[in-house]
């Protein structure tokens, strides 16, 4: 090994140390340590078990990589670049602790496996701990959403007032987001979980090896049936950096209304000081800073989904060096998610909803235009009909500064004779809000049916 490497048997020269630290993963993929011991231990036992090498080898094997597992928890171990990555990292590690036995470890196994089986391990821990913060939020939502059915606030589309809603139905709308997001993640479970130890650098090996038994011993669900996808399969990891994208997704679209609504001209919301910040010039200002962060980090998340698919998608069969390049987006979308998902958490749970605000922004508006609509056809009027003459009364509204339900009865009764006095109760908002209870609508008698079922999902007592 001229060139000081462990694999340098077969090189002559030896590399200028910028070139190997151009090369080197260990400063991002010691993320896996951890999971590099596991995979490490469970294949020395399985050497053991089935006797490809001595039982005694392979328990000093084991008891030192039980000795760096331990000095890895008490921050004793400096990873070195020039050692490239966790796995020879490690492999040198543990030679200086049991001598050249440690050598052994490497037997029927490539480092193409070995990393894979890594990624695979560090994803599986993390994502129940994904899962779970996701739930988290929903509980939030939840019971907001119980305490907020009849708070009434406008319906939009196009950012226009459309209709009158229940602030919990659009609460809810978001927690069956956070549903899907949660379906999805449990499905890259699946892909997840599966061992590609074994596969060796990409046709297997001639060693008699025990894969069932390091599947068992790792607590992995199955195996990779072929070596070559064993060790080049990034789809977990993409669907896991797609399904973080979507995630982020929802939460920058909430945390845009957050925004809006936390502002002067809308004055539905206020964040809790913990999640704002102030300005350094102008005293009167409360920033909603967190909200802003989430949406903003949406973009790296959504950049390290794109830089996967691009890395991956002109790879030929198996391992390339390229594939380096996969960790550290997954390593910084988990340290983004989790944080941005609890930080989330914690401005639902403290969120001060301006209920009278909601409502006001209802009453002199024209979102009940439908349910005059509505009214009319409801009488046997074609909708179209109807559609076209409230279209009339706004216009005329919009001109005289009038609502729907501030126009004479008189003048009603000459549009047309179908019209009765209740027209004007069907016009309050509340009103219009508690007639829509279609399934899945924003009646007050759905979204408690809703919350309630919400809630039983999530094991939630309200």
């Amino acid at each position: 090994m001229a060139n000081g490497k462990l694999w340098g048997g077969r090189f002559s020269n030896q590399s200028a140390a910028w070139i190997d630290e151009f090369g080197a993963s260990i400063t991002f993929d010691q993320e896996m340590a951890h999971e590099d011991l596991e995979g490490s231990i469970a294949h020395a036992q399985m050497l053991q078990k089935t006797g490809i090498i001595p039982v005694e080898d392979a328990a000093k094997i084991i008891a030192g990589l039980h000795d760096i597992q331990t000095d890895l928890h008490e921050n004793k171990i400096e990873f070195k670049a020039s050692l490239e990555d966790i796995h020879m990292n490690i492999e040198t590690i543990l030679t200086k602790k049991i001598g050249p036995v440690a050598g052994k470890l490497h037997t029927a196994r490539s480092r193409n496996d070995q990393v894979a089986t890594d990624l695979h391990l560090y994803l599986k821990n993390r994502l129940p701990e994904v899962i779970a913060v996701i739930h988290d939020l929903q509980v939030a939502l939840v019971k907001k959403a119980s305490a907020n059915i009849e708070t009434i606030m406008p319906g939009y589309t196009h950012l226009q007032h459309a209709q009158p809603i229940s602030y919990a139905h659009y609460l809810l709308a978001y927690y069956e987001m956070l549903q899907r997001d949660i379906e999805r993640f449990n499905f890259n479970i699946k892909h997840t979980d599966i061992n590609p130890l074994g596969a060796a650098a990409l046709a297997g090996t001639t060693f008699p090896i025990d894969r069932t038994y390091t599947t068992d011993l790792l607590n992995f669900d199955t195996l990779y049936s072929n070596s070559l996808d064993a060790v080049s399969d990034r789809d977990f990891v993409l669907e896991f950096l797609s399904n973080a994208s979507i995630l982020m997704v929802h939460l920058s679209r909430f945390c845009e209304e957050i925004i809006l609504w936390c502002s002067y001209e809308f004055g539905y919301l206020e964040l809790d000081d913990s999640y704002s910040t102030g300005s350094s010039i102008m005293p009167q200002k409360k920033n909603p800073d967190m909200a802003e962060l989430i949406r903003g980090k949406s973009g790296r998340v959504f950049g390290h989904l794109q830089s996967l698919l691009t890395t991956m998608k002109g790879l030929p069969l198996a391992y390339n060096k390229d594939m380096q390049e996969d960790k550290e987006g997954v390593f910084d979308t988990v340290k983004t998610l989790i944080p941005s998902i609890k930080i989330f958490t914690g401005m639902i749970e403290t969120l001060k909803i301006r209920q009278d605000k909601m409502l006001h922004a209802t009453e002199r508006d024209f979102s009940n235009a439908t349910e005059f609509a509505d009214y009319l056809a409801s009488k046997g009027m074609p909708f179209r009909q109807a559609h076209g003459i409230v279209g009339e009364l706004v216009l005329e509204g919009i001109e005289t500064n009038k609502t729907l339900q501030e126009i004479p009865f008189e003048k009603l009764k000459q549009i047309s004779p179908l019209i009765e006095r209740d027209i004007y109760d069907k016009l309050t908002s509340k009103q219009a809000v508690a007639r829509r209870n279609s399934f899945g609508g924003t009646g007050f008698e759905q979204v408690k049916k809703q919350v309630t079922l919400a809630a039983e999902k999530l094991n939630l007592t309200l």
